[in-house]
């Protein structure tokens, strides 16, 4: 999962799959990662911190980190926030392999609009309230597809 600043969204889409992804003892890795280095070692958004903890799904053992070219090895899916992410991941890819692994998250509910999950950073509380039912949303048929798909 992966967004700006690896403190709102990403966290969340993190969270949320990694709690998905134990319910269903799948055997799946689950990370996410920034495309900038602000954040790096810090804690998710207070805002998105109590966003998860109201709803189940505490992040705040989280702490930020940058995406790596050496990402593209370790992760079968890379799923980006938004158009901006995907433009800056798939700029350090190093073939058609690595490319082809870059998806927008919201192609899971809403396929081929190429659709954005905002960012709710400078937004209100509702913003992140939000954020996390698109990313809820998400991740529920992220783990149908790896269910189905083992």
């Amino acid at each position: 999962m992966v967004c700006l600043g690896n403190i709102c969204r990403s966290p969340m889409a993190d969270g949320l799959l990694r709690k998905k992804v134990a319910d269903n003892n799948l055997d799946v890795v689950v990370d996410s990662a920034g495309t900038g280095d602000w954040h790096v070692g810090d804690q998710p958004d207070p805002r998105m911190m109590e966003t998860g903890r109201k709803n189940g799904v505490p992040i705040d053992e989280l702490r930020g980190r940058q995406f790596k070219v050496t990402d593209f090895d370790e992760f079968d899916r890379i799923i980006v926030m938004d158009k901006s992410n995907f433009e800056n991941v798939t700029k350090l890819s190093r073939d058609e392999n690595d490319t082809k692994k870059v998806e927008l998250f919201l192609n899971l509910t809403h396929p081929r609009k190429d659709l954005e999950v905002p960012d709710p950073y400078f937004g209100g509380d509702e913003g992140f309230q939000d954020v996390f039912k698109m990313l809820d949303a998400g991740t529920d048929v992220l783990i149908e597809e790896l269910k189905n798909n083992g």
